[in-house]
């Protein structure tokens, strides 16, 4: 995988990945459907290289999962301030208070912040 061009750090979060498929410990596409978001992310994230906002990416935009708020991401962040008039962008807790009134559709609301950005 090096030869190929790949870093030390990708081809060590391949096998790692590779190792978790193999030995079962990563569900299986049908079964991710239907662990909650909180567990799933855990499961996610004990692979070498998937942190929280891939696995809620995943959640979003692969599972199609509806309440989804990737309080950490610095666009969504970004979005929030400008489409609320703040004059610096919120911190992760104070993006989670204000995304709370969004439930059961975060998810949805993130993409619409997103979406400001392109205008």
């Amino acid at each position: 995988m090096r030869g190929v061009g790949l870093s030390r750090a990708k081809v060590l979060a391949l096998r790692d990945l590779s190792e978790k498929v193999a030995t079962r410990r990563l569900p299986t596409l049908d079964e991710a459907h239907l662990l909650d978001d909180a567990a799933l992310i855990e499961r996610l994230i004990e692979v070498r290289g998937i942190g929280r906002w891939s696995a809620e990416m995943f959640l979003m935009f692969r599972l199609g999962r509806p309440d989804v708020l990737p309080v950490d991401d610095y666009s969504l962040r970004k979005a929030y301030a400008t489409a609320f008039r703040k004059r610096k962008l919120p911190s992760p807790e104070a993006l989670a208070k204000a995304g709370e009134k969004w439930r059961p559709y975060r998810t949805v609301a993130s993409w619409y912040l997103w979406q400001t950005l392109n205008k």
